[in-house]
């Protein structure tokens, strides 16, 4: 989710995620789809949970993948850390991502202020997604990144964690500034391995003599890594989000033969040198789209992201789209399920 809106957008961004597109709806109006950014999936049991920006994290809960109830958040007020990082955090947290391990639930999320790099990535754990278990309950484990204005080119904002070949634990992250990074984590995945292994898997121009503390121009952000067809798919959000009709927010994609890169595109190149292949842009009704993730359930692939709708004033909406393989193991998406997958949110 991109982090540069005038405040008045900010502003604008805020209230449609406390109130949520729910309060829209009165009586005699159809049923609300689920307005949600950054969104990532899990699976337990039977139901599905989403994650999303939001105050605390916001949760949601299906069977289906279509009918979706609200599940609390996360966390109920903030990290006891996150202002000492950001003095500037208002309590929304960033761009969750979510992940299984033998049988507990790691939820990573970001800490940051609106257009700088004081930012974090923090952890925090639970035995189940069901908040109705006994059960239940998220553990933060703190921070696992952090990075410092003037001195950190990068932006700890947007965690991805995949596991390689060996089943070691690698988190994506990154948005704006140095482009997007891959780092080690060690074995228990709430701190970087030691030594620590950093690489560069994408990168956007950034002008000479722009000043370490600003994002520039490099409009990157939002990594996800998917692995399948002996490849990992690198999936990066570019252009700008938060913008209803004005967002330019679109995805591209490049596949590495090993996890730390180098990942080309179809043309062969590096993406860590500007390249990508497009995968899915916007179009008249909806005008920006990205920040997603890749999941398999029961054999099927998806592609889940958010979008923001010309039609319903450029609010974003979830949308989950079918995601298939040409013959050169590339990822395909029908953009007319942009208009054919509406979700409900029903409480």
């Amino acid at each position: 989710m991109s982090r540069f809106a005038s405040p008045l957008t900010r502003a604008s961004i805020l209230f449609t995620l406390l109130l949520s597109a729910c309060t829209q709806a009165d009586a005699g109006a159809k049923v609300p789809q689920v307005s949600i950014h950054d969104p990532v999936m899990a699976r337990e049991g039977k139901d599905y949970y989403l994650f999303s920006t939001g105050p605390g994290i916001t949760i949601y809960r299906s069977k289906d993948r279509l009918h979706w109830h609200r599940a609390g958040r996360a966390f109920a007020t903030e990290p006891t850390w996150a202002k000492n990082v950001a003095p500037e955090f208002n309590g929304h947290l960033w761009a969750p991502d979510v992940i299984e391990r033998d049988g507990r639930y790691y939820l990573y999320y970001s800490v940051s202020a609106f257009g700088k790099n004081t930012s974090a990535i923090g952890v925090t754990i639970n035995d189940t997604l069901d908040p109705q278990s006994p059960d239940y309950q998220w553990r933060d484990q703190g921070i696992v990144v952090e990075s410092v204005p003037n001195r950190d080119n990068w932006n700890a904002i947007d965690p991805n964690i995949v596991l390689d070949d060996q089943s070691t634990a690698w988190m994506s992250f990154g948005s704006f500034w140095g482009g997007l990074k891959l780092v080690k984590l060690d074995d228990s995945w709430t701190k970087l391995a030691v030594p620590q292994e950093w690489h560069t898997i994408a990168r956007a121009e950034r002008p000479p003599f722009t000043p370490d503390d600003k994002p520039g121009p490099a409009e990157l952000e939002g990594p996800f890594i998917f692995k399948k067809n002996g490849y990992y798919y690198l999936f990066i959000s570019r252009g700008l989000c938060c913008r209803g009709d004005d967002s330019t927010y679109r995805l591209a994609v490049g596949r590495a033969k090993k996890v730390t890169g180098p990942y080309l595109d179809k043309s062969g190149k590096d993406l860590a040198n500007g390249g990508g292949t497009p995968l899915i842009a916007g179009n008249k009704r909806w005008p920006g789209l990205g920040h997603n993730g890749v999941y398999t359930f029961d054999g099927k692939d998806y592609l889940v992201l958010h979008a923001y709708e010309h039609a319903d004033n450029g609010l974003q909406k979830l949308k989950i789209l079918d995601l298939k393989w040409d013959k050169d193991l590339w990822p395909v998406v029908d953009p007319a399920q942009l208009d054919s997958y509406q979700s409900q949110l029903l409480d």
